[in-house]
């Protein structure tokens, strides 16, 4: 394909750079399906974090 008829006029430029800019959102916004909440909240490990770690972490960050 060429692409240098796409720069022949404006308007195709702009769906050419739309479409451009539509694909990299596509590919760069995560998915709703692996959101990441405080039901399935895990650590390095991939164990679940405990309220008890949070509090642990929070104060933690409060002492620095």
């Amino acid at each position: 394909m060429r692409h240098s008829w796409i720069f022949r006029s404006r308007w195709m430029a702009l769906i050419w750079a739309a479409g451009i800019i539509w694909l990299a959102v596509d590919i760069a916004v995560p998915d709703d399906s692996s959101s990441n909440t405080a039901a399935n909240a895990t650590d390095v490990t991939g164990a679940p974090i405990s309220k008890d770690d949070e509090k642990a972490l929070v104060d933690a960050l409060n002492s620095l």
